[in-house]
């Protein structure tokens, strides 16, 4: 079984920050998970939501700001007095690179709102991090994206990010793994998938005993909050 901190780990620092991947790199975590988002001068940017609106309390899209605005905003911090701000992605991956076996970047790219997001990250990490890039699994809630994205890079690694489970689709792709809600996971798709070579990753799990029964269901691995009790 494969435990992927979910946005570093996020159950102990704020989600998809450096304190986050920092903490989950020194509780021994090898699998990562983490979003992309492109600022509106084209750095890569690592948050969830297309707006600062539940993380920083400001109504404003990360699309519409630069990244020198960006740090306008810290970020709400529950665990403690430290400001915290939406990272570039640049800074988060020397956190995560050693012992790393796999990170999952998903690009934040609905309906392309972001042109040219496949380009600026293949570019960032072949001509910056080219260690890190065979250790990269990209995925997105986007099919067109990940199409753009294997046309870029033949070698490209993919997960179909997916709400409605199509093994074709992920055939057609070329895809190693499929991502789903663990709600909407069944033995009957980890067959299908272990029937076409395809790996199943599921989200987000943070009982040890539901993850237990998902493995014994088939799943190949989860997403957690709570890396540390996995790990």
């Amino acid at each position: 079984m494969i435990y992927f901190a979910h946005r570093g780990a996020s159950a102990e620092a704020v989600q998809n920050t450096v304190p986050a991947f920092r903490r989950a790199q020194a509780l021994g975590a090898s699998y990562y998970e983490l979003d992309v988002h492109l600022t509106q001068d084209g750095v890569l940017v690592v948050h969830h939501d297309y707006s600062l609106l539940s993380t920083a309390g400001a109504d404003v899209q990360i699309k519409n700001l630069t990244f020198g605005e960006l740090q306008m905003y810290p970020l709400q911090n529950a665990f403690n007095d430290e400001r915290v701000f939406v990272p570039r992605l640049k800074d988060v991956l020397p956190v995560i690179a050693s012992g790393l076996e796999t990170v999952n970047i998903e690009l934040k790219n609905d309906g392309n709102v972001y042109g040219g997001l496949e380009e600026k990250l293949l570019a960032l990490l072949q001509n910056d991090f080219p260690k890190i890039l065979p250790q990269t699994l990209c995925s997105s809630f986007d099919y067109g994206t990940l199409v753009r994205l294997r046309a870029l890079y033949k070698n490209a690694r993919i997960g179909l990010l997916t709400r409605a489970f199509d093994v074709s689709a992920a055939q057609t792709l070329g895809a190693e793994s499929v991502h789903l809600n663990h709600t909407r996971f069944t033995p009957q798709i980890a067959r299908a998938c272990r029937e076409h070579g395809l790996k199943i990753y599921l989200y987000t799990v943070n009982d040890m005993e539901q993850a237990a029964r998902l493995a014994e269901e088939g799943a190949d691995g989860i997403f957690t909050d709570k890396i540390g009790m996995f790990l």
